[in-house]
């Protein structure tokens, strides 16, 4: 079990553990099939990063701008104030952090050079297209072997900095987050845990998706009582170099970089066909359309959501004749494209 350090009384749930070696082939889809996350241990143990990243910073900083195509990228800086937490002002209308434009053998740079200072600034490089800046990083014996069919549209990105806090947020991909330098905490909360978890404002957001309120460090139950309730419910993964957690879409998850140096490889993927729009169109068009109206009626627009959306997809038009169906046949390239026309012209009305 593991302890949140704000509540020594309150235990989380260590995430489940395999052993990557012990059990040879991974079957990725199987664990997300479970809806758990899962820790992989040594699942990319032998990358050459990780070898380098376990001899010093530099030697891992080196070995990774050695495949570095000079391509500026975005890079997140954050006063020391902050902790390495990457938020709000006190007005939650702006970011409390820097973004700007650099050349990332020279951010790298800085943050070596500031390396265990306890007042250095917090340096961030999120989400980074791995190929589109490392090109021949993978080929070099830094990947996994994907070989499912689910992985057709695998996307792979890169993580680097000091110590930083990522708020707790979700995303709508499966991810294989892979910790090659340094180490990291992840906190992980069921997707039903959204309303304890007190999300913030849709825009602006530090990295994309909305984000938790609540500061782990010292959380505030008088203003978010019911946080309790999410902490009871996480599950908690502390990973060193070469280990990997895999968790499904839509878990949140809060991570913490516990070194001075830490790079993270992770690898996003979705089986959803890519004609499908992003569902929280939907929740916006909701917003637009349903949330205002009457609590009676809300309740009746859910049986038609359950029926049309949620239930069975098949069930809606299982007694219709197949020239009948229209868009509730099931959707493929042209379907997609029809409904989406449908959409717009009434949007657009």
């Amino acid at each position: 079990m593991t302890s949140f350090g704000f509540d020594r009384s309150i235990t989380q749930r260590s995430v489940r553990e395999i052993d990557a070696r012990a059990v040879g082939a991974v079957d990725f889809a199987a664990l997300i099939a479970g809806n758990e996350p899962v820790v992989v241990r040594g699942l990319a143990r032998d990358w050459p990063l990780v070898e380098a990243g376990r001899r010093t910073p530099p030697a891992a900083a080196a070995y990774l701008l050695s495949f570095y195509n000079g391509r500026p990228a975005a890079g997140y800086t954050a006063p020391p104030e902050a902790g390495g937490r990457y938020f709000y002002d006190d007005t939650l209308t702006k970011l409390a952090f820097d973004r700007e434009r650099v050349q990332l053998d020279a951010y790298l740079g800085r943050m070596l050079a500031e390396l265990g200072q306890a007042d250095a600034p917090s340096y961030y490089v999120g989400s980074t297209d791995l190929d589109g800046y490392f090109p021949g990083f993978t080929g070099a014996g830094n990947d996994l072997a994907l070989t499912d069919p689910c992985f057709a549209r695998v996307v792979k990105s890169i993580w680097i900095g000091n110590r930083t806090t990522a708020a707790a947020h979700y995303d709508m991909s499966n991810n294989i987050a892979c910790v090659a330098v340094g180490a990291r905490r992840f906190t992980l909360f069921p997707p039903e845990q959204v309303a304890n978890l007190y999300p913030g404002p849709l825009e602006p957001t530090p990295g994309g998706q909305v984000v938790s309120l609540v500061d782990f460090r010292d959380p505030d139950f008088a203003r978010f009582p019911n946080f309790a309730r999410a902490v009871e419910a996480a599950q908690v993964a502390e990973l060193g170099p070469g280990d990997a957690v895999v968790y499904p879409a839509l878990w949140w998850h809060h991570v913490e970089a516990l070194a001075d140096f830490n790079v993270m490889v992770n690898f996003w993927w979705n089986d959803a066909p890519a004609y499908l729009d992003s569902p929280m169109t939907t929740v916006l068009h909701g917003m637009l359309s349903l949330r205002d109206r009457p609590d009676t009626e809300k309740r009746a627009w859910a049986a038609l959501f359950d029926y049309y959306l949620f239930g069975p997809a098949d069930r809606p038009s299982a007694h219709l004749p197949d020239a009948a169906r229209g868009p509730l046949a099931r959707l493929d390239e042209t379907g997609a494209r029809r409904l989406r026309a449908m959409l717009l012209s009434r949007l657009n009305r």
